[in-house]
């Protein structure tokens, strides 16, 4: 249907966006403005929100393949290695297929 055209044009359009302006899902990773790594809590919030935004898309998708990288790497910089070890090698399979 055309509804169904128009949602996947603006999702289109968004990863486009995203791709020019923030390669690789920094956003969710560097300050924009100074281009800081964020660190601790911060860190940790905006992983979280990069693998949940990107979570319903399927597996082979550039985007949610990337954000479950951007969580086990949160999980493993705030010492959380017991559940950074199950999320980083659920991206190292998604990679390897």
């Amino acid at each position: 249907s055309c509804l169904v055209r128009q949602a996947e044009a603006a999702v289109e359009h968004d990863d486009q966006w995203n791709q020019q302006y923030f390669p690789g899902l920094e956003k969710y990773q560097k300050c924009f403005d100074c281009g800081h790594s964020f660190h601790g809590s911060v860190e940790m919030a905006l992983a979280w929100a990069a693998w949940k935004t990107y979570v319903g898309r399927p597996e082979t998708d550039w985007f949610r393949s990337n954000a479950i990288g951007v969580l086990g790497s949160a999980l493993l910089n705030g010492g959380i290695a017991e559940a950074a070890l199950p999320v980083l090698e659920a991206n190292l399979a998604l990679k390897r297929r």
